[in-house]
């Protein structure tokens, strides 16, 4: 049962009077639990207990931290159809996407595990020249984790930041999303059992509810947090990050907050696979309903007929896919002013868009054209439309090109579609591209972020706050650490791996 109350260690709190409900996008009403937002006295009591635990936590081998994860994976798998029955009511998404979701938290909570279970990942170093001096990574102290809207699970409670930063070493408080405030206390139990099973102090983790900022702006300017994680927006991301440089001791926010993803196409692969790649990216645009931060947004490709043909049937597979609901109306209604505000700007042409949906808050999947003269003089177009939206950018000629791609802000992705006879010509795109994008892809799509060591899921700003470090996959967690050398340390008093 969905009590609504704020976790602040291993206890249960509602002291406060402010409260919100969740809501159900598919029906269009509220739901029924009754959310209480966390008041300051809450919040400065899972701060205090996460900096007390951490003198705990951060000592606690890593054979038992990975005890610890792999019993969070488990209670998450024990939740059972109640978990998924939520997370549908509250997202508006398929029970599918859910059963996905979930198998890609728990295989990062056992990622991490895994990582964790020899202190390889420290990076232990002995090597100087009279051996005097040695080096390692340590935790940084409690981290402070915002959910995500879009990943209910992936990117939220028990995600990719909380399973690093608990992996490092560090307790966690997260400030749950407001749009899925009881699949995030169903998962916050499922933490706290575990921590319960395995010993774990208290205070390793709280869960904080929020339907504002006020919240996320005190947990941020607590002296006892020592990071944050955020994946959203790009004036969320920015706020805390302004916030939190604010702060006596300021402290590193890791942001994630969206990307346009641009996809150059060369006329090689329009003259061998027009069709294929019509139906690709149709599908890729549209995806989850367009709500992912990989979504091609900006499509380039040369001004001809064949891209003209090319564009006509992107858009006539794109109006075929039926629409499906939106995470929430209010998310409904950006994407809805979005997609017209950057429709209606001078040279951008309508090219197609699916029937206007009949149920509530669907998203109606919409292709736009313009030059890229006109790309090159309106920062307008270069906005993110946060749904099944995507704009076709036709170029004159390499040179053009090349200042598309210098002019664009920093992106999660960069795809490039071609034939091998065009890879002999490609290299200044390719070099181009690189220089706005974390992660470079070819002839694919750059919706799917395999969860590996290879990964990248960052990006020059403002698609992250810092482009050298990752979300996705085991180097997150070198965000949650620091390098500290040890010179002349005696023995007796060095971390074990450093000994001998």
């Amino acid at each position: 049962m969905i009590k609504g109350k704020n976790i602040v260690g291993y206890s249960e709190s509602a002291l406060g009077s402010t409260t919100f409900k969740t809501f159900n996008p598919k029906e269009n009403v509220a739901n029924d639990a009754i959310i209480f937002e966390a008041t300051a006295e809450e919040i400065d009591r899972a701060c205090n207990l996460a900096s007390k635990a951490f003198k705990i936590y951060r000592n606690t081998p890593g054979i038992k931290r990975a005890a610890f994860l792999n019993a969070i994976a488990d209670e998450i798998l024990a939740l059972g159809n109640n978990l998924l029955d939520c997370y549908v009511l509250e997202s508006g998404l398929p029970k599918g996407r859910a059963e996905g979701e979930r198998e890609r938290t728990i295989g990062q909570l056992r990622m991490f595990a895994k990582l964790v279970e020899t202190e390889d990942w420290r990076e232990p170093s002995h090597k100087s020249e009279g051996g005097s001096t040695k080096k390692m990574l340590i935790p940084i102290g409690p981290i402070a984790v915002f959910g995500a809207s879009n990943f209910p699970l992936a990117y939220s409670t028990a995600g990719g930041d909380t399973a690093s930063a608990l992996a490092a070493g560090n307790p966690v408080i997260v400030k749950s999303h407001p749009m899925h405030a009881q699949t995030g206390e169903l998962i916050a139990s499922a933490i706290v059992n575990a921590a319960h099973k395995t010993g774990m102090p208290e205070g390793v983790f709280s869960n904080l509810n929020s339907n504002g900022i006020e919240v996320g702006t005190q947990l941020v300017l607590n002296p006892n947090i020592k990071a944050v994680g955020f994946t959203g927006s790009l004036n969320g991301g920015r706020a805390l990050y302004d916030l939190a440089a604010t702060r006596e001791e300021p402290i590193p926010v890791f942001a994630e907050m969206g990307s346009i993803n641009p996809v150059v196409i060369t006329q090689k692969a329009l003259q061998t696979r027009t069709p294929e790649i019509a139906n690709m990216y149709a599908d890729s645009i549209t995806m989850g309903v367009g709500q992912f931060c990989t979504n091609p947004g900006l499509i380039i490709v040369l001004e001809s007929d064949l891209t003209n043909s090319f564009v006509e049937l992107l858009g006539e597979k794109l109006a075929k896919i039926p629409s499906f609901c939106m995470l929430h109306p209010n998310i409904h209604r950006e994407y809805t002013s979005n997609k017209n505000l950057l429709s209606s700007q001078e040279t951008v042409i309508l090219v197609n868009e699916a029937e206007p949906p009949t149920k509530t808050n669907a998203a109606q999947a919409r292709l736009v054209m313009t030059k890229g003269s006109s790309f090159l003089k309106n920062i307008t177009l270069h906005q993110e439309v946060f749904g099944p939206f995507s704009m076709v950018v036709q170029y004159k000629d390499e040179d053009q090109l090349i200042r598309i791609i210098e002019k664009i802000e920093g992106q999660l992705t960069g795809t490039i579609i071609a034939e091998k006879s065009d890879y002999a010509n490609i290299s200044p795109v390719f070099e181009a591209l690189q220089e706005r994008v974390g992660r470079v892809v070819f002839n694919g799509v750059p919706t799917g972020v395999e969860v590996c060591d290879a990964m990248t899921h960052g990006g020059p700003y403002p698609a992250s706050s810092d482009s050298r470090f990752t979300a996705v996959g085991p180097n997150a967690i070198r965000r949650w650490v620091r390098p500290i050398s040890y010179q002349n340390v005696p023995e007796i008093l060095l971390p074990e791996i450093l000994r001998g």
